[in-house]
């Protein structure tokens, strides 16, 4: 891992920030919320102009960390009647997850780009089987159109092997096409492989391709898409049910590591995690935790039950707490990644 290679960390996890506030900014711009600031970077400032239509003042500061988006009553009271406590909450709602919607959208619009340069789009049809092959001793044969794994409809080559890596750790049934019928095959066995003591499902066969047209592009940017979100999703419930230990998370320094990998492997490696991390972060800060997105969200759900809002004072204590929390994980994965890294 050189020089160039965190840079290039901390430039994508700058514009993915900056993306994720720019989401909430055209969000309460929709609905009329006063925003007082829209920063790129954090720390002081080293360039402001303030609009005179709109009275918001636009700035750059000197960390290229992000940016913020500073709104009228966002965290308290606010006399400005256009502020953020004031508009209904359905529209606080929408405000809220704008910005983790915006980080999901972008590793839509990426993955689109990795579709379109990828050369050869696989299908979910057996073209053959690898020599460490289980899964035929089972009953699956070349030329079978792969539907369900597990209980899951699969569509395109990536889920097809993300169902099989998460699931196929023990035999699982598959739903197959064969000879125009659907076809049940009970207790398939695949190869089992450990990575960093996690075990997973290995698929053992080559997926016959598909022609590549406009159809088959927004099939697989879909698909692919819908698989990153699924993946980043159940990653989370298996770290906590156990399946996975904190040795599976990574910090900032396991991230500049992966990016470093990725980039080394060429353009389309990078941006497939980068697609991953831009979907890690629009899931995970919809999460209902405290300081997260998903918290505040869970806060508005409860004021919408009740019809009055939390006591500001409670969720700020909440919120602030959350903060303290998430800082020390960051740090104690921080040091985890550091020993890796050097041990």
């Amino acid at each position: 891992m050189n020089i160039w290679h965190i840079i290039l960390t901390v430039l994508m996890i700058s514009v993915l920030a900056l993306l994720h506030e720019l989401g909430h900014f055209i969000a309460a711009r929709k609905f009329g919320v006063t925003v007082n600031e829209f920063a790129v970077g954090m720390g002081p400032k080293i360039f402001s102009k303030k609009s005179q239509k709109t009275g918001i003042v636009y700035s750059v500061r000197a960390f290229p960390i992000g940016g913020f988006v500073s709104m009228a009553g966002e965290d308290g009271f606010s006399q400005d009647e256009n502020a953020f406590h004031r508009k209904p909450v359905w529209q606080r709602m929408i405000i809220t997850v704008a910005g983790s919607l915006m980080n999901i959208l972008t590793g839509f619009v990426i993955m689109a780009i990795v579709v379109t340069a990828t050369p050869e789009l696989g299908g979910t049809t057996v073209e053959f089987f690898r020599d460490y092959a289980t899964s035929d001793e089972s009953g699956l044969m070349v030329g079978d159109e792969i539907i369900k794994v597990d209980g899951t409809r699969v569509h395109v080559a990536d889920d097809l092997s993300y169902e099989i890596m998460h699931s196929a750790i023990e035999p699982i049934d598959i739903v197959v096409r064969r000879d125009g019928e659907l076809v049940t095959l009970k207790d398939v066995t695949f190869p089992i492989i450990e990575y960093e003591g996690t075990v997973f499902g290995r698929p053992d066969f080559k997926v016959e391709l598909e022609a590549k047209s406009f159809v088959t592009v927004v099939k697989h940017t879909f698909f692919s898409s819908i698989s990153n979100v699924k993946m980043v999703w159940e990653s989370l419930i298996d770290l906590v049910t156990g399946r996975y230990g904190i040795g599976a998370v990574s910090g900032p320094v396991g991230v500049a590591e992966a990016v470093s990998n990725a980039a080394s492997m060429g353009i389309l490696s990078f941006l497939n995690l980068t697609v991953m991390i831009a979907m890690n972060l629009g899931v995970f800060n919809l999460l209902p935790l405290p300081a997260l997105d998903g918290g505040r969200f869970l806060f508005q759900i409860i004021e919408l039950i009740r019809r009055k809002p939390v006591s500001p004072d409670v969720e700020g204590y909440v919120h602030f707490a959350g903060i303290v929390l998430l800082m020390l994980l960051m740090v104690v994965i921080t040091f985890k990644d550091i020993i890796k890294l050097f041990g």
